[in-house]
């Protein structure tokens, strides 16, 4: 969406936060519509392009899991940083396995919510160009390339692979450390502070999400690799069997 400003949709049944967030991110650059259910939300992305979604995880009718589910099984990887209430943690697992890119465990401070807006922002191009494959912040496999710089996985076109916020912090990790088995729970915190009481299954799932997307034959990986009662072992060459 080129150099535009950022357009957020903040989907929350709470009128007054909904009014706190418009009026806040509003004021920080943002162009800023709000909706109070899925059906609200629908309509505004019928009519408008978004660059994020912020999405109360507990609305009526159908819940923030069930939209995220929705609009990834529907190929829309529209960014999602994920309104949670504080304690929440299986439903953040869930939401992190169907493809949301963060989360905000409320009550939250709305500078940070700003942070990690622009942060997946960033993450997803937005305000740049094509990434500059030529600064040698680039890590190539097969006919792959993670572009560190942009925090962006791309084909052998240069075309961006969508990633969530977790499976790029988890690929470039493995990518940084090739060759070397690496067990779940250093895996977990790698995934940051906030995700550390999130369960193996979790991994697991952003496992076989990002061999979907790296693997010629998902079911048959020659980068991303289990090894049994260890982790997980990353091979950066075409090579391996």
């Amino acid at each position: 969406m080129g150099h535009e400003t950022p357009k957020v949709l903040v989907v929350d049944d709470d009128m007054r936060l909904r009014a706190l967030l418009e009026r806040y991110l509003v004021e920080q650059g943002f162009v800023v519509r709000s909706a109070a259910n899925s059906e609200q939300m629908d309509r505004l992305l019928e009519r408008e392009n978004f660059h994020l979604l912020v999405l109360d995880l507990m609305l009526p009718g159908e819940d923030g899991l069930s939209i995220c589910r929705r609009l990834r099984q529907n190929s829309n990887d529209i960014p999602i940083v994920m309104l949670t209430a504080k304690g929440d943690e299986v439903d953040r697992i869930i939401g992190l396995e169907l493809g949301a890119d963060d989360y905000m465990p409320k009550p939250f401070n709305p500078r940070e919510l700003v942070a990690r807006i622009r942060a997946v922002l960033r993450r997803y191009g937005h305000g740049s160009t094509k990434p500059n494959l030529a600064t040698g912040q680039g890590i190539a496999f097969r006919d792959m390339r993670i572009d560190v710089q942009s925090r962006q996985l791309l084909d052998a076109e240069g075309e961006e692979v969508p990633l969530t916020n977790a499976e790029y912090r988890l690929l470039e990790y493995f990518a940084r450390n090739p060759d070397r088995v690496i067990p779940r729970p250093e895996l977990l915190k790698e995934l940051g502070s906030d995700m550390e009481r999130y369960v193996d299954r979790t991994i697991d799932v952003l496992i076989l999400r990002l061999r979907r997307k790296i693997e010629p034959v998902p079911s048959k990986p020659v980068h991303l690799q289990t090894r049994r009662a260890q982790g997980y072992i990353f091979n950066l060459g075409t090579d391996v069997v």
